[in-house]
């Protein structure tokens, strides 16, 4: 068995902004593990707010031994974007090799699909308006702030959806004083979820404030390993399969965070339909998904995920597992 990693960069259709910065492209790096004349692929968005870089990530993948294997792949990899490429990457080929899909190879139904939310990027008040009518016939927007100055974000993303759901997302943007100024306001204008208000590091002050809406943890949620921390903190966890390390450990992570009361958000870096192929499983029966990736690109892969009135679908066998 051999692994490869070939850094791909894909354009976006508009500017990309968060409260760290803006992104014109997409740069992911693609896996491929080949075995006796079967390959298969995964794909991930190393991020630097985690140190990755897509250059370190295409080695590490590079580097793996022969003989690596889902059973070993969490004791050569830490959790992160590598060992997540290289992990759906392997799931893809078992499927293929065993002529079933991926689900299968779990014991679970064929996935239906998701209703995953639409992310609007950080813009003036007017920017975000104009997006937010050009897209309010989508049931779930979410709004990327993080800022001193959302307020008025806020309402001009109300004025231009005003039936469409809401979930926002903060990027560890807010002061613990900010964002209780903003707790009533948020509820005011009907938004149902807030993610990582705070910095990861600053999030104890979450559990001395009230929480009027549901608060889930992003940049603080990686793995398993992070949940015991967030217990009275967070109300929800956002799953990414490039924090957790792969479709194994999210797949594991998902159900230890249900068991111990939390809810539940599958939630994407921005990448092709390669990249959310397995979180679309991983999606299945999760209060929020947020699996939007592909439809901010300008260009996506061949047999690209089916995205419709009913959500996202699952993958093709063509696409992923």
């Amino acid at each position: 068995m051999s692994f490869a990693a070939a850094i791909e960069s894909f354009r976006l259709a508009q500017a990309f902004t968060i409260s760290r910065g803006s992104k014109t492209e997409a740069r992911v790096v693609t896996a491929t593990v080949a075995r006796d004349g079967a390959t298969g692929r995964g794909e991930c968005v190393p991020y630097a707010r985690y140190g990755e870089t897509v250059e370190g990530v295409a080695q590490a993948i590079a580097a793996l031994p022969p003989d690596a294997s889902l059973a070993t792949l969490s004791d050569l990899l830490p959790p992160g974007a590598a060992r997540n490429a290289a992990d759906c990457a392997l799931w893809d080929l078992a499927a293929k090799q065993a002529g079933v899909r991926v689900w299968d190879l779990w014991g679970l139904p064929a996935p239906q699909p998701v209703v995953t939310a639409f992310t609007l990027s950080l813009d003036a008040p007017e920017a975000m308006e104009a997006q937010a009518r050009l897209h309010a016939h989508r049931p779930l927007l979410k709004i990327k702030l993080g800022t001193e100055s959302d307020m008025p974000r806020l309402e001009a993303v109300r004025r231009g959806a005003p039936r469409s759901r809401l979930i926002v997302d903060a990027n560890e943007g807010w002061t613990p004083e900010l964002y209780a100024a903003l707790a009533p306001h948020l509820l005011r204008l009907g938004v149902e979820l807030v993610e990582q208000p705070l910095p990861a590091g600053q999030d104890e002050a979450l559990a001395h404030m009230a929480r009027p809406l549901p608060v889930c943890a992003d940049e603080s949620c990686h793995d398993r390993a992070s949940l015991p921390a967030l217990r009275g903190r967070y109300d929800a966890v956002n799953i990414k399969l490039d924090k957790t390390g792969g479709l194994t450990e999210a797949m594991a992570l998902r159900e230890a965070a249900q068991a111990m009361g939390f809810r539940l958000m599958v939630g994407c870096m921005v990448g092709t339909s390669l990249a959310m192929a397995p979180a679309v499983l991983v999606a299945q029966g999760c209060d929020v998904a947020d699996l939007d990736g592909p439809l901010l690109l300008a260009q996506d892969r061949p047999r690209p995920l089916d995205y419709s009135e009913a959500g996202v679908h699952p993958p093709s066998a063509e696409l992923w597992g």
